[in-house]
């Protein structure tokens, strides 16, 4: 967690008007619509949590489950990602778990939509496409999910799956209100979004405290996802003050499946993000 006099920092540059409150929520926004800002809360009901019974107890999947070999544009030689263990994957499939999607990168076809999408087996804030991962993240978030009920921990998946035809509306919305430069800091073009690849998904904390703000960052759902998640094979895709190189501001909520073992290697390592882990260049704005 980052020290308390820095989220103090960002809190004041917050009240200030500084910007950071649409940015912080480009990469997500979940509840995004015309007309509403980012950050504007709309109440979704939770679920009740699925017995433990429905819950598997098997350790979590391995970083090749759910996935084939390597295709497409191959890890460079240079990034720290050539020299992990297991097997390597595309970094431009977006049915690969090492796919990165950024403002550099779009996704191709731009209307990808996963094959394998299911309803993962834990505590839903949300439903519909929303409340879908891909087979393999939604069994590693099964695992993580367990494990953190197991420590005192509630987590709940608060936004999944978002289709590019979801995004597009989404997106338009904000183009149309507010214009097309404010938009970019406030949702992601079409595309663009790694809720469309069924990778990545929002936590929350069961009671809706500080959802989709910086303050999420203190709720002990966030502390225990940036300590343990990449045991499941997820990392914190937006970190604290990697903006310059993720093109978003910290998101604590937004955690993406790249498998166990490059999880674990960026934690390791303390590299924070793909595009350091990959060698790939920082994508701080769309071209």
């Amino acid at each position: 967690m980052p020290e308390a006099p820095s989220r103090r920092a960002f809190g004041r540059a917050l009240g200030a008007g500084a910007g950071f409150a649409a940015l912080a929520l480009a990469g997500c926004s979940p509840q995004e619509a015309p007309g509403l800002g980012p950050g504007t809360a709309v109440p979704t009901d939770a679920l009740p949590p699925s017995p433990a019974s429905a819950l598997p107890s098997a350790a979590p999947t391995s970083p090749s489950a759910g996935t084939g070999p390597a295709s497409g544009t191959p890890v460079p030689d240079n990034s720290p990602a050539a020299s992990a263990p297991g097997l390597k994957y595309s970094l431009t499939d977006p049915a690969s778990q090492w796919v990165v999607v950024n403002k550099h990168r779009p996704l191709s076809p731009a209307d990808f939509a996963p094959a394998d999408l299911v309803q993962p087996a834990v505590r839903l804030a949300v439903s519909g496409d929303a409340a879908l991962l891909n087979r393999s993240t939604a069994a590693a978030a099964e695992h993580m999910f367990a494990d953190a009920a197991a420590a005192g921990v509630v987590l709940t998946l608060a936004s999944g799956y978002r289709s590019y035809a979801t995004q597009t509306a989404t997106y338009n919305g904000y183009v149309n209100t507010r214009g097309r430069d404010e938009a970019d800091t406030a949702s992601a073009r079409p595309g663009y979004s790694e809720h469309q690849t069924g990778w990545s998904f929002d936590i929350g904390d069961g009671g809706g405290a500080c959802s989709f703000q910086p303050c999420f960052a203190d709720q002990p759902a966030a502390g225990w996802a940036k300590e343990n998640a990449h045991r499941f094979g997820f990392v914190v895709r937006y970190p604290w003050m990697l903006h310059p190189i993720t093109g978003y501001y910290y998101e604590p909520w937004h955690l993406r499946y790249i498998g166990v073992e490059a999880a674990g290697d960026m934690h390791s390592r303390g590299i924070g993000t793909l595009e350091e882990y990959f060698g790939l260049e920082p994508a701080p704005a769309y071209p």
